[in-house]
Parts: C-alpha cells; structure tokens; sequence
C-alpha cells in the first residue's frame, strides 16, 4: 500500500465521519417532531432548527460517495452492485425527505402538513437505520467472489448483527437530534428533549454491550486489530456516560459534541476493523478487497489530493459560517432566532 491509498481510505473514513456528525441529528430532529411537537407551532419550532442546514449536511454522503468511486473504483463497483436494493432504499428515503420538507412548507392546510409531517417523520427513519444494516454487513462478510462480485441472499443482508447496527445508528441519531434540538430551542419543547435524552441513554448502553457481544461474533476485529477495536468500543461507551452525565447536568453542548463524536467514534470503529481491507468475503478471506489493489492509480489520487486541498476549505468555511449565522435559540413562533 502507498501513502496515498492509505490517505484516501482515511479522507473517505472522514467524510462518513462528518455525515454521520451532522446529518445524524437531521435525521434525529426529522423522527421526533412528530412526537415532541403536541401542535403545529411546536412541530414548526423544531423544523426550524434543521431548516437552514439539512441539504448541506445531506451533501457529505453524496461526497462520501463520489470519493468512493474516484479512488476506489472497484471498492465502489463491489459496494454499489452487491447492495444495490440497500441503497436504492436510501435514496428512496432521501428524496423522499426533501419533498416532504418543500410540500410541507407549501402546504396551504394544516391537514395536508401534517400528512407531509408524517411522511417525513417516516423517511428520516430509513436512511440511518439502512445505512447502519449496510455497514454492518460489510464488515461481517458479504458472499464475495474472487472477481468482487457479490453472490448475496436476504440472509446476508439482514442478519442479527445487521439488525442491531442499523437500530444502533438509528438509536445514535435520535439521541443526536434529542442534543441537537435541547441546544436550539427554547420552552417547553427544550425541557421535553431533556427528558427523552435521559430515558434514552439507558437504552443506548443496553444497545451498546449487545453490539459489542455481536461485533466479537461476527467479525474478525478482536483477531485482525484486537486493540484498536477495544479501545475505540471503550471511547464509545465513556462518550455516551460523558453525554449522559452532560444531559443531566444541563450542559446541552457537550451533550450534542459527545453524542456527535460518539457517531465519529463508530465510524472510525468499521474503519480501522476493515483495514486493510475494502471489501470482506465470507466465502473466502483471499478474496477480500484490498486497498492495495481497490485503488486507482497513484496519479488520479495526487490530482484528487491536490484538488481537495483547493476546494474543501472554501466548502467548510461556508457551512462554519451558516451555523454561526443560524446559531440562535428558535422560539416557538419558528420565526425568530434569539441571538
């Protein structure tokens, strides 16, 4: 392995990071306005903090994605072909989100926003929850063959493990939003996410032993990488009692930074488990794919080094700027920012 294949799977590890960071509480927010909002104006509140920054943070998948298919392009050929239906239900569910997000805000009846409510409540739900069953197949073994075609049956996809990392995601990012949403807004919406933070951390770390339990059974981290996995289940589990203890305390910042790096901290979990590897076969270990031999060449990755270095910083400087400009507290009106 070069020092440049070695840098790209690391970047893609980092933009999964800053997904999962910031649209993790999209998709948290988008659930539980159905359930923390007991009316109208309360469910726009919540919308309104998202409102601004969801379709930028939508972008780091698309990013994700694109760096996948530019230095990895056979990483990307086994990955899209072998899950394809998977991640057409991603899609599914992402377009479907942001319609549901312009019709509602059209809608010219209460009837007809609130079926757009429920619409969207539902298809915040798909994502996290497919995209945590899609990473938690990939490093349990796929039916891979020598050529990196992937053979794969209903059983391969949805397996006990699969289940468990798709609820945990999904359990990761309602906690997010829960953070999220107690850090914007103010009132009796404020004090509802506090009390449903709490409850729900008592869940996580249930959640949390049983995919470790299942992590030791279904992959080979505690064989190929035995201390970087315990280390990085470990930081996972003093985040969560470091937000939990942040939740109760009322320091709803550190509670949203430790639930986001918790999300960080799995990513960077899958990742350094499947190094140095891209892709794992069940059928064989042999025919695993590599980053050795998943890449592209060593030129296309300096170009694309060159160019992310030009572009990312003018994109993060933009989205720093959106959340200063938007980092007010929402009142319940959803109008007004409270600087």
């Amino acid at each position: 392995m070069s020092f440049w294949q070695i840098l790209w799977f690391i970047l893609i590890g980092v933009l999964f990071s800053g997904f999962f960071f910031l649209e993790g509480f999209d998709y948290g927010v988008g659930i539980l306005h159905l359930f923390l909002g007991k009316n109208k104006e309360e469910r726009d509140q919540i919308m309104m903090t998202i409102e601004p920054v969801w379709d930028g943070n939508e972008v780091w998948l698309i990013t994700a994605g694109g760096a996948i298919f530019a230095s990895f392009p056979y990483w990307y050929a086994a990955l899209f072909s072998g899950f394809y239906i998977p991640l057409f239900i991603v899609l599914a569910g992402l377009i479907l989100r942001g319609v549901c997000f312009a019709f509602r805000h059209f809608s010219e009846t209460d009837k007809a926003k609130e079926i757009w409510d429920k619409v969207f409540g539902i298809s915040n739900i798909i994502p996290p929850f497919v995209l945590g069953m899609i990473f938690t197949a990939m490093v349990s073994g796929m039916p891979m063959d020598a050529k990196g075609n992937i053979y794969a049956s209903f059983g391969d996809y949805v397996t006990p493990f699969s289940l468990v990392g798709g609820v945990a995601v999904l359990l990761l990012c309602l906690l997010h939003g829960l953070n999220y949403i107690a850090l914007k807004t103010t009132g009796d919406i404020r004090e509802r996410a506090h009390k449903w933070a709490k409850k729900l951390y008592i869940v996580l770390f249930a959640g949390e032993v049983l995919f470790a339990i299942l992590l030791y059974l279904y992959t080979d981290f505690f064989i190929v990488h035995p201390v970087s996995t315990v280390v990085l289940l470990v930081a996972i589990i003093a985040l969560s009692v470091f937000a939990t203890k942040s939740v109760h305390s009322r320091h709803e910042g550190r509670a949203f930074i430790a639930s986001g790096l918790t999300l960080i901290a799995v990513v960077a979990l899958l990742f350094t488990g499947l190094f140095p590897r891209v892709m794992v076969s069940s059928i064989d270990p042999n025919y695993s794919l590599l980053i050795a031999n998943a890449s592209s060449s060593e030129y296309t990755l300096k170009t694309m080094t060159i160019v992310t270095i030009c572009v990312l910083p003018i994109v993060l400087a933009y989205q720093a700027w959106a959340y200063n400009f938007f980092k007010g507290r929402v009142h319940k009106k959803g109008k007004e920012l409270e600087k």
